[in-house]
């Protein structure tokens, strides 16, 4: 086989995304062959360009024309449709989340595990921007030193309202499983615990519906402890404009700053720790040196994914996000939720049953109705983070 026949399910704004870099080439050796959409006009337009249309995922998935999937639906279908196609002798690309909460999430990774020969992958496309690949190389190659500190403020996720009525699922318990953390901040939940490692343990304070009429939460602080003895915060919002997206990682050898593309790193002559029990003098610190780090353009991290995943079915090529850890920002999302509903602080791993039990619970509760309205997307592509 030296080409693989790719369906997607899910023909919302990620769905176009992917299928549009498969049209134009952008994924060797991968076709699209068919799409599964609720939208007979959808529909309609792609079998206008000669791509097999389904309404649904079970039709695409047993119709043999596709040798892998890839699910972007909303947040809760995503176990159910990515497992049917792993049955199915399917590859499965999966976009974020995996799941909407960890039990469900590691019932799809039991299902990859039991088929080794098919390939689970999720798609963390910051995995690939020369940013955060050059923060981890720092962290794993020890110029940060021992990690002290790990703070990141991402409030320039603003929303308008708007946003949050284009469609029935979205901001709902049942339709997404929860608001900013799972939806707009998985990619940077996954490159935190990729580059800085799990946390330990959370306390978080959430809004839910603080500056939208919406039911999940839109604003959250989050406290973290990570196993090392470092410390941290995470900050995010869709109800601040113009807001901030500042990573700040500080060590016993150095500290960086990632701040308005700009990747600027300051090394300590000598380290922290080192300096604090040799030295004389009470208040003096160690002297420094600061650098910036060129940061080269990202060039399609989308695709370069997809690349991967076929380059893994084809060659067997290691995968750059397998699917099995997607499970690590799903957990984050969940705790961070989880605890600010508890008000208290909670040690990882989180209890996914625990979890599970307190979203249904609110998913019963749930008595709000949304009036969906059609919105404009011409700006999507615009809310990728580099």
């Amino acid at each position: 086989m030296n080409e693989t026949r790719i369906g997607i399910i899910g023909m919302g704004n990620m769905g176009r995304f992917h299928a549009a870099d498969l049209l134009a080439g952008k994924v060797p050796r991968a076709r699209l062959a068919a799409v599964g959409s609720t939208s007979p006009v959808k529909l309609a337009e792609y079998a206008a360009q000669g791509v097999r249309v389904f309404e649904g995922a079970a039709a695409m998935i047993a119709s043999g024309t596709i040798d892998a999937l890839l699910v972007a639906t909303p947040h809760p279908q995503h176990p159910e449709q990515g497992a049917a196609a792993l049955r199915a002798g399917l590859h499965l690309m999966v976009e974020k989340p995996i799941a909407s909460h960890k039990a469900d999430a590691e019932k799809l990774i039991a299902e990859a595990k039991a088929r080794p020969g098919q390939v689970f992958a999720a798609m963390f496309q910051l995995r690939v921007e020369p940013r955060y690949v050059a923060i981890r190389n720092l962290i794993q190659s020890g110029a940060l030193g021992r990690l002290v500190r790990v703070v990141w403020i991402m409030s320039d996720w603003f929303r308008s309202e708007a946003y949050y009525r284009s469609g029935g699922w979205r901001a709902t318990w049942k339709g997404e499983g929860g608001g900013v953390l799972l939806n707009q901040c998985l990619h940077q939940l996954d490159a935190l615990q990729w580059m800085a490692g799990m946390p330990s343990r959370v306390q978080a304070h959430v809004g839910l519906g603080r500056h939208h009429d919406i039911e999940v939460e839109d604003e959250v602080t989050c406290y973290l402890e990570f196993p090392g003895g470092a410390t941290g915060a995470f900050i995010s919002s869709t109800g601040e404009a113009p807001g901030s997206n500042r990573l700040e990682i500080a060590g016993t050898k150095a500290r960086l700053i990632l701040e308005h593309d700009r990747l600027v790193v300051t090394r300590n002559l000598v380290p922290s720790d080192e300096w604090s029990t040799t030295s004389t003098v009470g208040f003096k610190k160690p002297e420094t040196v600061t650098e910036e780090i060129p940061i080269p353009p990202a060039e399609v991290p989308h695709a370069r994914l997809m690349t991967n995943f076929v380059n893994a079915i084809l060659e067997g090529e290691a995968l750059i996000a397998p699917g099995a850890e997607g499970l690590h920002s799903v957990e984050l999302a969940n705790a961070m939720l989880y605890s600010g509903l508890l008000g208290r602080a909670l040690d990882l791993p989180l209890d996914g049953a625990a979890y599970e039990g307190r979203l249904n619970e609110l998913i019963a509760g749930s008595r709000r109705e949304k009036k969906v309205e059609q919105v404009s997307s011409e700006d999507f592509a615009a809310s990728f983070r580099r």
